[in-house]
C-alpha cells in the first residue's frame, strides 16, 4: 500500500489541521509513492526504536512525539539525532508523527484516557477549533433528484447534530438554451428549454466540501452543472484539547489515584490535594497539560489528570482548591501505540502493524 494512501486513511480520523501552529507533524521522512508493508508504531523514534525498526525490516515508523522538533544545522553520524536520521535514509525506512492533533482528535489521547477511566457525560475542555460550514445549493431535474441526494449524503453532507441526510427542496422551472459545442442531457441547440427541477439545499464542513462536490456532480445527468457554495457562520464540529466528565463513583483523591493507577497500568504518580477530598468531575489533559489548571477550575474540575506538573503550579492549584495527578508524561502517552495500531489495523490491508517493544520511559523511580 503507497504511503501516501496509509497517510490520507490517518488523517481522516486524526486530521493534520487540528495541530497547534508550533507543532511539526506529519511525513517527516520519506518517499509518500513508497510502498508500505509493515508499520512500527511508537511513542517516539528514540536510537533504540529506530534500531528495532531496522531488526523488523519495517518500512514505516508513525510516532506520536515529533521526530523533528528543533531546527537541525546539520546531519551527522556523530550527534544522536543526525545518527538516526542517517539510519532511517540508510535503511529507506519514513517516519510520521502525529501529536497535538492526536491529542485533540476525537478517539484520540484524551478520549481514551476517558474511557479507561470510565468517566461519563464527557466535554471538550479547551476548545481550539470548530469546522467551517457551507451551504450547497444545487438544481437537478425530477428524474435525478433522488440519485444526487442520495450522493450528498453518502459524502458526507447534510449532517446537523445526531441527524444526516439534511436536505431541504423546492420544486420549480429551470431555463437554459445549449449553444454551440454542447452535447445537451435534455433540449437542442439554440432552442430555449424549460425543465422541471428540484433545488435541493444541504450543507457540509469545508474538509468534505471538495469530495461531495464531486460525488454530486458525478451522479448529476447535466453536462453543465448549475450550484452554489455558501459560507456559512454556523460553526460545525467542535475540537479541543482535554477533555472534562464525571467519575461513575465518587472517591477520594487517595482512592481515585490508585484507580488512575491501575487502569494507566503505571507504577507511581504525584497528587496535589488532600487524599481525602471527594472526587466527582474529573479533567485530563495527556502529557504536558498543566497550563490547562484554570480551565479546569474554571469547569468546576474536583482534579485534573496530567503529566510534567512543577512546583509553582502544584502550589498555585492548591491556592485554587483543585487536585491534581500527575501521572508523567510517559504515563499518560504511552497508549498512544495501542490507540494507533488499533486505527491501523482496523482500517489497512494487507500491512502488518507492529508495536515498539522499546521502553523509552528515561525516568527511574527509586
Amino acid at each position: 500500500m503507497l504511503l501516501k494512501d496509509i497517510i490520507k486513511i490517518f488523517e481522516n480520523k486524526y486530521p493534520k489541521n487540528l495541530a497547534y501552529d508550533w507543532d511539526n507533524i506529519g511525513l517527516i521522512i520519506g518517499d509518500s509513492q513508497r510502498d508500505i508493508r509493515k508499520i512500527l508504531v511508537a511513542l517516539e523514534a528514540t536510537e533504540e526504536v529506530v534500531d528495532e525498526a531496522i531488526e523488523k525490516d519495517v518500512d514505516l515508523v508513525i510516532t506520536h512525539h515529533p521526530f523533528l522538533f528543533k531546527g537541525l544545522k546539520r546531519v551527522t553520524k556523530d550527534t544522536p539525532k543526525g545518527n538516526c536520521i542517517y539510519k532511517l535514509i540508510k535503511n529507506d525506512i519514513a517516519v510520521y508523527s502525529s501529536h497535538t492533533n492526536f491529542d485533540i482528535a476525537y478517539d484520540g489521547l484524551n478520549d481514551e484516557i476517558c474511557s479507561m477511566l470510565e468517566l461519563e457525560n464527557i466535554k471538550i475542555l479547551d476548545k481550539t477549533k470548530a469546522d467551517k460550514m457551507y451551504k450547497i445549493v444545487v438544481y437537478v431535474p425530477l428524474s435525478h433528484e433522488d440519485k444526487v441526494r442520495e450522493a450528498l449524503g453518502l459524502s458526507g453532507a447534510g449532517h446537523i447534530g445526531n441527524y444526516s441526510n439534511c436536505t431541504f427542496n423546492t420544486k420549480g422551472i429551470g431555463t437554459f438554451m445549449p449553444l454551440e459545442n454542447t452535447n445537451p442531457y435534455i433540449g437542442s441547440k439554440g432552442n430555449l428549454e424549460k425543465v422541471q427541477e428540484v433545488r435541493i439545499e444541504t450543507i457540509c464542513s469545508e474538509n468534505i466540501l471538495s469530495n461531495v462536490i464531486s460525488k454530486m456532480i458525478d451522479a448529476h445527468p447535466y453536462e453543465e452543472v448549475a450550484y452554489d457554495i455558501y459560507e456559512l457562520r454556523n460553526e460545525g464540529m467542535k475540537y479541543g484539547l482535554g477533555r472534562i466528565g464525571d467519575s461513575k463513583e465518587n472517591m477520594t483523591l487517595g482512592v481515585f489515584a490508585q484507580y488512575v493507577k491501575e487502569k494507566l497500568d503505571i507504577s507511581d504518580l504525584r497528587i496535589v490535594g488532600s487524599p481525602n477530598k471527594e472526587i466527582k468531575k474529573v479533567a485530563v489533559v495527556s502529557g504536558s497539560g498543566s497550563s490547562m489548571i484554570h480551565n479546569a477550575y474554571s469547569m468546576k474540575a474536583d482534579v485534573l489528570i496530567t503529566g510534567d506538573v512543577k512546583y509553582h503550579e502544584a502550589q498555585e492549584a492548591l491556592e485554587l482548591g483543585i487536585c491534581l495527578i500527575d501521572a508523567g508524561h510517559f504515563g499518560s502517552e504511552k497508549i498512544f501505540v495501542d490507540i494507533a495500531s488499533r486505527y491501523l489495523e482496523a482500517n489497512l490491508k494487507n500491512v502488518e502493524i507492529i508495536r515498539s517493544d522499546i521502553y523509552i520511559n528515561p525516568f527511574v523511580t527509586i
